[in-house]
């Protein structure tokens, strides 16, 4: 049998027979959660000694809406000081209502107050904070506060993984085991999504074991951010292995992120072979599961079966495709050297066509050898954004790849005129579970001396197998010599040869490098290479894609 508070109605006739205050605040909650919010008010405005508790209840009771903020000001005119409930719940309607600026009136009140660092209020505001982008405000709040429970660590590290801060994150997911504080599947969720972010496959593995030892590792939430980051480390065989202990409770967002994983590897037979399985279980396909297939058909340049999905995706499943899998599209269109069909789609979608469009234009064209289209491409990033790097760079790329050396000269100099410089390379390798960062021509890691006579002892074994610098990556002007020079000390290269001097990988195993930037194509052809020399798998994820260099050749097929 049910309760008998379970019902409002049985509540409120006890309450009317005792007058018990207690009573009578249960039921302003219970008529609340039952959406009869006008008798929440009606109950209220029947005590006759209203205290906090009771005021907090009513403000509760219209929490995210902005009457929990007119009956909070009522509060306040009669005399009521408001506790960390009320704070609570108060930073929740700002969460829920974009309301920054009354978040900051009232966080100086709870200042004030000394209400401010208690878990409740705290934990509350750090999530405000981070929901609004406002992190070193969070990261203020959270350092404050003396205790720091379950709740406070997953709003603060569930924060700054959304707002793209894994290692922050990281480091106070690290922070609370350390403390003894309890895990919760937020914390571990979060930090799971950190890790997908850096795509660090050791830290990943540790929080799959912690989730394991504290039986997290069958929740649904957290077994779904397992199989993204493993997707997202490149191991989708890992990401598979979890599929298949939660198969039968997970959501769509479980199937869809496995699927992902497979796309962003271009393994378009494993992304279709889900679709089906997911279809026969009973899930009806969203638009994320429609972007992970198209994704995967664009990695692999199938541009009829392309054009096919998103005509199967409105007609078939009702399901209007967005910009991205528009995106896909073209991409797939111009990887397929069909640049006017490519700019025709994006000239004639439903949607204006934003960077990410004009950047798949731009790096298609570049790749094809039609500077003309890809100055035209380029042009079209400029006008949204004047400072954007890549407009400029992969452009005087194509141009120096059709030994239009003077164009080039052009578009340096109107890079130098609008001050705009090339993002510097960054690049991570992961050795036993420590993440090391190389920046291009970097010299502050305290083994610099060691890593560059590495490199050069791999660069001489390569090129006795017959590599040979592509220099067209870089400035027409400079000489021989320098360019080469600049090619060895990209980022991506000093991490390797830390890598190959530290073992990081042993034999039988990957060496797994992530790169802020889309790798080049001298890297690229230098990383084949030095799959033979190494005799692994050498794993780069750059900003486009996996690549996965084996036995002197990459998985992308010299395309990304």
């Amino acid at each position: 049998m049910s309760s008998p508070y379970t019902d409002p109605r049985i509540v409120h006739a006890k309450a009317i027979k005792t007058h018990h205050r207690t009573l009578l605040i249960s039921l302003i909650t219970l008529y609340s959660r039952a959406n009869l919010h006008a008798n929440s008010l009606s109950i209220f405005n029947s005590i006759r000694d209203r205290n906090v508790v009771s005021w907090t209840a009513l403000i509760s009771a219209f929490s995210n809406t902005p009457f929990a903020f007119h009956h909070f000001i009522s509060m306040l005119r009669q005399s009521t000081l408001p506790n960390s409930r009320t704070f609570s719940t108060l930073f929740s309607t700002c969460a829920s209502l974009s309301s920054l600026s009354v978040a900051l009136q009232l966080h100086s009140l709870a200042l004030k107050l000394s209400c401010d660092s208690h878990p409740f209020t705290a934990s509350s505001l750090v999530s405000l904070y981070c929901k609004s982008r406002f992190l070193d405000g969070a990261r203020k709040v959270f350092d404050r506060m003396r205790e720091r429970d379950a709740v406070c660590y997953a709003s603060i590290i569930n924060g700054l993984a959304q707002n793209r801060k894994p290692v922050q994150a990281l480091c106070y997911f690290g922070e609370m085991r350390r403390s003894g504080v309890e895990s919760r599947i937020q914390s571990v969720s979060g930090a799971l999504k950190a890790v997908s972010e850096l795509a660090v496959l050791e830290q990943c593995r540790i929080i799959h074991g912690h989730a394991v030892v504290t039986g997290l590792n069958s929740d649904i939430v957290v077994g779904t951010a397992m199989i993204d980051a493993y997707g997202k480390c490149g191991l989708v065989v890992d990401a598979r292995g979890v599929f298949d202990e939660l198969d039968v409770a997970l959501s769509i967002f479980g199937w869809n992120a496995l699927m992902a994983g497979y796309a962003q590897q271009g393994d378009k037979d494993h992304v279709l072979q889900l679709f089906q399985l997911m279809e026969a279980r009973g899930f009806k396909p969203d638009d994320y599961t429609f972007l992970a297939v198209l994704t995967a058909l664009y990695n692999s340049g199938l541009a009829e079966e392309s054009r096919s999905w998103i005509t199967k995706m409105r007609v078939g499943y009702h399901v209007e495709p967005g910009v991205e899998h528009y995106t896909c599209l073209i991409g797939a269109l111009g990887r397929s050297g069909l640049l006017e069909e490519a700019e025709g789609v994006a000239l004639t979608m439903p949607f204006e066509p934003d960077a990410a469009v004009w950047r798949v234009l731009l790096s298609t064209s570049a790749y094809h050898g039609n500077a003309d289209m890809a100055w035209r491409m380029g042009q079209k990033l400029l006008e949204m954004d004047p400072n954007d790097d890549s407009a400029y760079v992969i452009s005087a790329n194509a141009f120096a790849g059709v030994e239009r050396w003077d164009e080039v000269k052009d578009v340096r100099k109107i890079m130098k005129e609008m001050d705009v410089r090339k993002e510097g390379g960054r690049s991570w390798i992961e050795v036993k579970g420590e993440l090391h960062e190389f920046l291009a021509a970097d010299k502050r890691h305290e083994r610099m001396d060691a890593i560059y006579a590495k490199l050069a002892e791999l660069m001489q074994q390569i090129e006795k197998l017959g590599y040979k610098p592509v220099l067209d990556e870089v400035l027409h002007d400079v000489d021989r010599k320098e360019k080469k020079e600049v090619l060895l000390a990209h980022s991506e290269k000093l991490a390797l040869a830390f890598g190959v001097l530290c073992e990081a990988a042993p034999p039988g195993k990957a060496f797994r490098i992530v790169k802020n930037l889309r790798i080049c194509r001298d890297c690229h052809e230098a990383f084949k290479y030095f799959s033979i020399v190494v005799e692994r798998e050498i794993i780069v994820r750059d900003v486009n894609r996996y690549h996965m260099f084996s036995n002197g050749s990459c998985n992308c097929g010299d395309f990304w």
